[in-house]
């Protein structure tokens, strides 16, 4: 057999064995699945319970929505540099960690006696979240061997969803038996069991590379400063745009700094590989458009409508379980079919559905139609990300693995920024209903160029 055939033979063998022996494999997936719930659980629960932390606090509900604000804040500052980390300390310890400051801050959620101490622990728990979403991506690629990592992913985008839908229903039914302390304080056993799980995560060792604390400092006001300029822009222009400007200011340094790295805590070198790239900006494209979706159509449904908030809510429940039914389909099927494809038909499917919900008259009985368009956006969802996610993760070499994830989280957090921002800035310009109309046929079409933005993997022959 000649050399060429060996390295081939080789190679194949190396990929049928990568991953954990089947036993260890499911305490590692049940130990990053575990955690993923905790984290988008909890995240879901906390906004069903701010009117009534607000009463018991005795806060305006401007003032408590900094209880979500500085939870989404910390994780979008932090995304990078926790992978960053990761990758220079090992995954798992740098996983277990963030699992432990979640567990122990969600402790100090429950005991707060103030606003100023729940927000502070908030921002804890925001810090142990940046290192379980980035990382548990990351992991999930030594768990499993390369021909079933897009199944990982899909059990991933399975179980964000699914914990997702779940929210408000978990956080309403610990609502109507305890105060709300509890929401943070049942994370305690949860947390504790997951950790105890994560003892069968693989363990491959970290670079060692040094960190930069200067770049990590930029990264955090560039993202802090986006972040809050955004929210304070229809409200406070000039503070807003001069949030911006540092924003923008800090991201020139920052990437003036990174640029000559080998490994850069921005991934710059995994955005020059084409297939990432694209997969990135497709990626924020599609978050836009779910986040401005997911804003206008609560409005939507109960102004023009008149349907009840529980009713809105069932009928925002089939966007999450289509997603539920999706991503395995889209993981099963990226086997046979270029992903590119497949993010092309999910991003078209969103895009009709948010589309349809727009045009449809406002007459008749709503419930079967939107249920159907909705359902329909769910399923777009489910067949975009999943083969989306796998493409990025496989574009990038396995030591960089922890940036892929970060750069997967940081795309996630800065379309859902953007979508949210947008909505913002509509429904302050624009009457209500004028702006519901609009958000939606905007969200539509950053669906659609989510889709078309991947077909250029496709061109490449990077869509396999």
């Amino acid at each position: 057999m000649s050399s060429t055939a060996l390295l081939s033979t080789a190679a194949t063998a190396s990929n049928e064995l990568d991953g954990l022996p089947l036993p260890q494999r499911y305490a590692a997936v049940a130990a990053i699945l575990g955690a993923i719930v905790l984290v988008v659980l909890d995240g879901a629960i906390a906004n069903v319970a701010l009117p009534s932390i607000a009463q018991q606090l005795q806060a305006s509900p401007a003032d408590a929505v900094w209880i979500v604000t500085a939870y989404q804040l910390a994780i979008v500052m932090f995304l990078l540099p926790a992978a960053a980390v990761g990758e220079r300390l090992g995954y798992r310890r740098v996983f277990t960690a963030g699992i432990a400051l979640f567990t122990v801050a969600s402790v100090l959620c429950a005991l707060a006696p103030s606003l100023p101490w729940l927000i502070a622990a908030r921002c804890l728990q925001g810090l142990g979240s940046a290192a379980v979403m980035p990382l548990g991506l990351a992991l999930l690629r030594f768990t499993y061997p390369r021909r079933l990592l897009g199944q990982a992913i899909a059990w991933n985008a399975l179980t964000i969803a699914g914990a997702s839908a779940a929210g408000p229903a978990v956080g309403a039914a610990l609502l109507s038996v305890a105060n709300w302390p509890w929401l943070f304080a049942v994370n305690l056993p949860i947390g504790v069991l997951v950790l105890v799980a994560c003892t069968g995560l693989p363990n491959p060792q970290g670079s060692k590379r040094p960190l930069d604390l200067a770049s990590i400092a930029l990264n955090a006001i560039m993202f802090a400063a986006f972040v809050l300029g955004s929210d304070w822009l229809p409200s406070s222009p000039w503070i807003g745009a001069a949030l911006l400007v540092a924003a923008a200011a800090s991201m020139v340094l920052l990437v003036r700094r990174e640029m000559p790295k080998a490994a850069p805590l921005v991934p710059l070198d995994l955005l020059r590989v084409p297939s990432f790239r694209v997969s990135v900006i497709a990626s924020v494209c599609c978050f836009t458009g779910q986040m401005m979706g997911y804003v206008a159509l609560p409005f939507y449904f109960q102004h023009e409508l008149g349907l009840s908030a529980m009713d809105t809510g069932l009928l925002m429940t089939p966007w999450p379980l289509a997603v539920m039914v999706a991503a395995p389909l889209s993981a099963r099927l990226a086997k046979r079919v270029s992903t590119a494809w497949l993010c092309a038909v999910g991003g078209a499917c969103l895009s009709l559905g948010l589309a349809l919900c727009a045009a449809w008259p406002v007459h008749g009985d709503p419930w079967l139609p939107m249920a159907l368009f909705t359902s329909l956006a769910g399923l777009g969802f489910g067949f975009f990300q999943t083969p989306n996610n796998q493409n990025m993760l496989l574009a990038a070499p396995k030591e960089r693995s922890g940036a892929a994830g970060g750069a997967q989280g940081t795309a996630r957090l800065t379309g859902l920024t953007l979508g949210s921002l947008s909505m913002g800035l509509l429904f302050a310009l624009l009457p209500s209903v004028r702006a519901v109309h609009w958000g939606l046929a905007l969200a539509a079409l950053a669906a659609a160029a989510a889709g078309a933005i991947s077909l250029l993997r496709a061109r490449r022959g990077a869509g396999a």
